[in-house]
C-alpha cells in the first residue's frame, strides 16, 4: 500500500456572490497574500463570463441576440458562439430536454414564490413553450453569428453557465500553477488536487428532504459534481410540492425525482446534465448517462429511493 503524500502549503478561500449565486473558490498554497491574488483572477474570469451571459444587462451578448430574435443574426465572440455550440450538441444528446431557448417561457406563469397559487392549465402552459425549440437557433460558423427564427425566442445559460464559468475559473488558476483548489458554484463545484494533507477532497451531496443537511459524502479529485433537486426552488400548491423544472414540452413542472446528482471531469458537462436527466426521468435519464463515456449520476426519487449509473460503486 502507497502512503499518503502530504502536500505542502494551506486551503484559502473566498466566498462571494457572482452570477446571482455565491461562488466560493478554494486553493491550496504557501502564503495568503498570494493565494487571494490568484483567487481575484478567478473571480475576474468568472465576472468576465458573467457579462457575456447574462440576461440582466442590456448590451450582453445574450441579450443582443434575443433583441434580434425573428430579424436578424447577431455577432457575437467565438467564445459565446462556442458554448452555445456545445450547448445544441447537448440538446441533441438529450432530445431537447436540455434547451437554452428555455428563456421564451412567460415568467409570469412561473414565478415560484408565495404569490403562485395554481399551475397553469395544461393548453396555456403547452402554448407558452412553443418558443422553446433549439433547432430555430441557427449558427454560421463563417461570422460566428446566431440567429433565432422566431419572434419571441430567448436564450438564457442558466443550465450550463455556472458550470462553464467554474471550469474556465478552474482552468486559469491551472494555468497560473495552482496544484489543488476547488471552485463551489453555488453547489456545482469542480475539484483538481488533493487536500495539504494528501487525500482527496471530500464533498457533500444535499439531502433532497432536508436542505443544507448532507446525505452522502464523496471522496474526489479532478471531478466536477453538479446537483440539480426540487429543494432549490419550488411552490406548493394543494399540498404538492412542483419542483422549478418545467418540461419543455408540457410546460409544466416535473415531478417524480427529487434530485439528480451528475458526477464528470468537467464541471460545464455536470451542470448541464443535471436537469435534462430530472426532466427525462429516471429509466430513459439513467439509459442516456450509461450510454455517455466519463459521466455518472445519482438519482433519488419522489420515494426517497435512489438509483446509480452502473460505473458508480458504493461501499
Amino acid at each position: 500500500m502507497l502512503e499518503k503524500q502530504e502536500i505542502s502549503g494551506t486551503v484559502f478561500s473566498k466566498g462571494l456572490r457572482l452570477m446571482g449565486n455565491h461562488f466560493e473558490l478554494s486553493i491550496v498554497a504557501e502564503e495568503e497574500e498570494a493565494a487571494m491574488e490568484l483567487i481575484d483572477k478567478a473571480v475576474a474570469e468568472i465576472q468576465r463570463i458573467e457579462r457575456l451571459l447574462t440576461t440582466y444587462s442590456e448590451d450582453s451578448e445574450t441579450n443582443r441576440i434575443n433583441r434580434a430574435a425573428g430579424f436578424e443574426p447577431v455577432c457575437v465572440s467565438e467564445e459565446t458562439f462556442r458554448l452555445i455550440q456545445r450547448s445544441l450538441r447537448i440538446s441533441q444528446i438529450t432530445q431537447g430536454a436540455f434547451d437554452i431557448s428555455y428563456g421564451s417561457v412567460d415568467k409570469s406563469l412561473w414565478n415560484f414564490d408565495a404569490t403562485m397559487t395554481r399551475l397553469p392549465d395544461a393548453a396555456t402552459a403547452k402554448k407558452m413553450v412553443r418558443l422553446i425549440n433549439y433547432r430555430n437557433i441557427l449558427l454560421d460558423e463563417t461570422d460566428f453569428s446566431v440567429y433565432l427564427r422566431e419572434k419571441g425566442m430567448r436564450i438564457g445559460f442558466g443550465g450550463i453557465g455556472k458550470g462553464y464559468a467554474a471550469e474556465m475559473a478552474k482552468r486559469l488558476l491551472i494555468a497560473e500553477g495552482v496544484k489543488s483548489g476547488i471552485v463551489n458554484a453555488s453547489g456545482d463545484l469542480t475539484t483538481w488536487g488533493l487536500q495539504p494533507n494528501g487525500q482527496p477532497w471530500t464533498i457533500g451531496i444535499v439531502n433532497p428532504n432536508l436542505s443544507g443537511k448532507i446525505f452522502s459524502y464523496m471522496n474526489v479529485t479532478d471531478l466536477a459534481v453538479a446537483t440539480s433537486g426540487n429543494y432549490e426552488k419550488y411552490v406548493m400548491i394543494d399540498g404538492v410540492k412542483y419542483s422549478h423544472t418545467i418540461n419543455p414540452r408540457t410546460g409544466l413542472p416535473v415531478r417524480g425525482i427529487k434530485s439528480v446528482t451528475i458526477i464528470s471531469p468537467n464541471a460545464e458537462i455536470a451542470d448541464a446534465m443535471a436537469t435534462p436527466v430530472t426532466i427525462m426521468g429516471i429509466k430513459a435519464g439513467m439509459d442516456m448517462i450509461n450510454q455517455i463515456k466519463n459521466v455518472e449520476a445519482i438519482i433519488i426519487d419522489d420515494f426517497d429511493v435512489m438509483y446509480s449509473s452502473k460505473n458508480l460503486r458504493f461501499t
